[in-house]
């Protein structure tokens, strides 16, 4: 025995570290293994547990990884909720009957934790930072990569999570598309915070799909799940893109929990299967929280105090728009950034190009001559404004007219049953004069009724823009409710028989609009509102008094050029049976050139699980508004309710939780600027 003993160890001490781990594991037979890494990030050692598919010791086949996030208060082991007699199983069953190593990840922060269960994971508050579990990630997965036979391409690389863990799996594959292939989230939490400690903002993937545009999603939505809400606004955000490769799944189950993981699962072996997804992408775009990051070989470097994203849209070889937000998805730009990128080496070494920059603020368009580096990259910067890059010299080809953005905000909001004009502009992205361009608008939608959709531009200078606005019309139809999506599509034909076409989202502002009982203008003055407090997760809750001092003014409740504010509504009938006449805070949508808006206040929902947030205006007007100034504003309430139905039930279980459901309210109002025109 003591030699038998002896010799085994003698052979672990002198085998490579790759392949000594896994022969004292399958030695085990253990179905799972606890190990621990070495992490820069946390200063320390870091915790994970493996799954090993039943032949690797076996063999000396690579295997593709599914990296495993868990949700609020659990831990790497995946035990807190069910013992570790559901979901680990599971994960077992799947690994032994299929090629795939599976790694459950940690998201343990220890001033979030009071014990070794119990917390709040992934350091995505709005006051952390601390930790950067992006960063974390790409060295937990450097180690496994080193550890253990895998296949390291990102098509074989693949990430999942429940709640919590379903952000982070949506969260991180769309900060790092060229590291995962394919995600897929189980009832995920809608929304959290990235970015750097003291400059976080508010993420939600809704507002991000077109970073997925490179990878393969699934959503996964339990029936009984109490903020299927937010899972469905997620869901209808995806679907809605014709550039995501798309699934979703509802299952009948009566609890927030990792539903139909053997086919999920699935889903990531078949993306494992898919060859398109090493293809490099012809056409990408990008948004991100962080003042530096690389993306498909692009580096991105920002300069700046102020907190906000950085978007590129559309990048190719040819060019690229570049955009920033001061907040997802309406904010303003962040004007003061700089921003400095160096392209991937698309282009020919030490080779002249010309840089075409046209200005999204001003409408001026900028050349300069510049020169790629012994690599083949090209160097230029901007500021935080909005610019449409074009790129011109060898290889470059010949790029399709430009639609330049209708708003510099999200979506265009249209009022129905009135025939508008809509802005569009066309930029010739070129370094020399196009002819004979022509443009459709046309729409699938019913309620969409074009008017007029016929443009042709016969000469378009280079690096010039064009309004036909004039020639494009459009009548919408309309009822009650809250705003409607409806989709257009500008089509744009060139060189002969070339076309590309360009889809544009718009809101449809409802015919019938609730006036609001009563408002108040909050401009530097102090009030004690009655406000709704829900009362937990069996419903329920009542009025309460609130004492609020916002904007900056006179406190005359009078908006006044100069002036921040914000504006209450008060409701007749919040969604909740038990919310009544009370005040909410109102986001502020508007046209006029007069209204800024200054800030996006974030407030918890109250007792809301989810960390979602009620978000609203702090509106400025403009000092020069000419006195008898009529602003025309639409006032967007959110009400909750915890939706409580204990007759409910699931197969021979109730429901456990009440429903976390909210609404939409939509207010007319008109601003009349204070003295005589």
């Amino acid at each position: 025995m003591i030699r038998v003993r002896s010799a085994a160890i003698l052979l672990v001490i002198f085998l490579p570290l790759q392949c000594a781990i896994p022969a004292i594991e399958a030695a085990m037979q253990r179905p799972f293994f606890d190990r621990t890494h070495s992490s820069k990030v946390f200063g320390g050692p870091r915790h994970y547990r493996i799954f090993l598919p039943s032949d690797y010791e076996a063999g000396k086949r690579a295997y593709p990884v599914i990296y495993y996030f868990h949700g609020h208060s659990d831990r790497y082991t995946l035990e807190h909720y069910d013992n570790g007699t559901d979901t680990v199983p599971k994960i077992v069953e799947f690994v032994s009957a299929h090629p795939v190593i599976v790694v459950a990840v940690d998201g343990f922060v220890p001033s979030d934790y009071t014990g070794f269960y119990g917390g709040t994971p992934w350091d995505i508050l709005e006051k952390g930072g601390d930790f950067d579990f992006g960063i974390y990630f790409s060295e937990l997965v450097a180690h496994i990569d080193g550890t253990y036979r895998t296949l390291s391409s990102r098509r074989a690389r693949a990430i999942s999570g429940l709640s919590m863990g379903g952000f982070m799996s949506l969260y991180l594959s769309a900060r790092y598309p060229d590291l995962i292939g394919s995600a897929s989230a189980f009832n995920p939490g809608p929304e959290f915070y990235a970015g750097e400690k003291g400059r976080r903002v508010l993420w939600r993937p809704k507002d991000h799909v077109g970073n997925h545009a490179r990878t393969k999603v699934r959503l996964i939505r339990a029936s009984g799940d109490y903020i299927s809400q937010y899972h469905e606004e997620t869901r209808e955000a995806y679907a809605r893109s014709d550039e995501v490769s798309f699934e979703y799944r509802r299952d009948e189950y009566h609890r927030h929990w990792a539903t139909s993981i053997a086919e999920t699962f699935d889903f990531h072996m078949k993306a494992f299967a898919d060859s398109t997804l090493d293809n490099v992408p012809e056409k990408w775009s990008h948004d991100n929280p962080y003042p530096a990051f690389e993306v498909c070989h692009y580096r991105i470097q920002t300069a700046g105090v102020e907190s906000g994203f950085t978007c590129l849209e559309d990048v190719n070889q040819s060019g690229l728009r570049v955009t920033t937000r001061r907040w997802a998805p309406d904010g303003p730009p962040v004007a003061q950034r700089r921003i400095e990128i160096t392209t991937a080496p698309l282009y020919q070494p030490n080779t002249q190009y010309l840089v075409m920059d046209h200005n999204l603020a001003t409408g001026v368009t900028a050349k300069t001559e510049t020169r790629t580096d012994q690599e083949g990259r090209l160097n230029f910067s901007m500021d935080g404004n909005g610019h449409q890059i074009s790129i011109v010299g060898p290889g470059t080809g010949g790029q399709p007219p430009v639609v330049l953005p209708l708003t510099v905000k999200d979506k265009l909001r249209l009022v129905p049953d009135q025939e508008l004009s809509l802005p569009v502009r066309i930029y010739n992205p070129r370094g020399v004069a196009m002819d004979d361009i022509r443009v459709t608008l046309t729409s699938d939608y019913p309620t969409a009724s074009i008017v007029s959709g016929e443009a042709r531009i016969n000469r378009l200078e280079a690096g010039a823009a064009i309004n036909i606005s004039g020639q494009m019309s459009i009548r919408f139809t309309a009822g009650a409710g809250y705003f409607a999506p409806t989709r257009l599509m500008l089509t744009l034909r060139y060189d002969g028989w070339h076309s590309v076409t360009k889809n544009i989202d718009v809101l449809v502002i409802p015919e019938l609009i609730e006036p609001a009982r009563e408002l108040m203008i909050l401009d530097g003055r102090t009030a004690k509102l009655n406000v709704f407090r829900q009362k937990g997760n069996q419903g329920g809750g009542a009025s309460v008094a609130r004492t609020v001092t916002e904007g900056r003014g006179n406190g005359n409740g009078v908006l006044d050029p100069g002036e921040e504010a914000t504006i209450w509504v008060r409701l007749r009938q919040g969604l909740d049976p038990f919310d009544k006449n009370n005040w909410y805070r109102a986001k502020i949508h508007t046209d006029s050139h007069w209204i800024a808006e200054v800030a996006d206040l974030q407030e918890q929902k109250q007792l809301e699980w989810t960390s979602a947030k009620e978000r609203t205006s702090l509106i400025r007007l403009d000092p020069n508004t000419p006195p008898g100034t009529t602003v025309p504003l639409l006032l967007d309430n959110e009400s909750w309710s915890y939706t409580w139905t204990p007759d409910v039930r699931y197969g021979a279980e109730r429901l456990y939780q009440a429903f976390q459901l909210h609404r939409h309210h939509l207010h007319r109002c008109e601003l009349v600027v204070p003295g005589k025109p």
